[in-house]
């Protein structure tokens, strides 16, 4: 079973990721989620070096990214030009961060892409997820990466149930994708392209291409709500 709106090439720009030839080998981005680390290790010497400074082990940070003395980058890990980390950030490791992004303040990060131009401002958690250009997630949503009885993650989707066949699965967020505050989305949340998740939202599944999540059950596409 092909589930189309929920391929890799239907949810992100590879252009726009040092990731995206990566990407582009698999069908699911939820495939990938296995080899991120070791994506960061092979692509982190590889950066120009009159460009990225290699702060500690396996840390590549790009000369004009701006990351606060209270934060904290686990190995391995790329942050990207003209990225912030503000105060009290976490990045636990694993991570690619993308140009012109905002990890903010108690922000936890882990086993995730972040495209360029991702936003996660304030209070989120991110882990064992991929968010696509311009993504932005609004205060205090985070992703949901572990089912409550610890069984292998399934992507619900209209056309059938996807196994995952890993435990840990985050959510995966086209580009331009808008999450309101203090959400949760559910292991294994797919949300198409342009989609917006209104604020205090627990997803579960898919949301379609420049659809809204109103609540469950609730779901229509921007046209149909002006």
């Amino acid at each position: 079973m092909t589930v189309t709106c929920a391929t890799v090439q239907e949810l992100y720009n590879p252009e726009a990721s040092l990731a995206g030839k990566y990407l582009s080998a698999f069908t699911y981005p939820w495939e990938a989620l296995s080899g991120i680390k070791q994506l960061i290790l092979t692509l982190g010497p590889t950066l120009p070096k009159d460009e990225y400074d290699e702060v500690s082990e396996h840390v590549w940070v790009h000369k004009t990214a701006s990351v606060m003395p209270s934060a904290y980058l686990g190995s391995p890990c790329i942050i990207g030009a003209r990225t912030e980390v503000r105060h009290g950030a976490f990045v636990r490791g694993s991570a690619l961060v993308g140009e012109d992004c905002v990890v903010g303040n108690s922000v936890e990060l882990k086993n995730v892409i972040l495209f360029n131009h991702v936003q996660v401002p304030h209070y989120n958690y991110v882990g064992d997820s991929i968010l696509g250009e311009y993504a932005h997630m609004g205060a205090g949503s985070i992703t949901s990466n572990v089912k409550s009885d610890k069984t292998l993650v399934v992507i619900h989707t209209p056309e059938g149930n996807v196994p995952t066949g890993l435990k840990k699965t985050g959510a995966f967020l086209g580009d331009h994708v808008e999450v309101g505050c203090n959400s949760v989305l559910n292991p294994g949340t797919v949300i198409g392209r342009c989609a917006r998740v209104y604020p205090l939202s627990c997803v579960r599944g898919m949301v379609m291409a420049h659809g809204i999540y109103k609540q469950a059950g609730n779901i229509v596409l921007q046209r149909e709500a002006e």
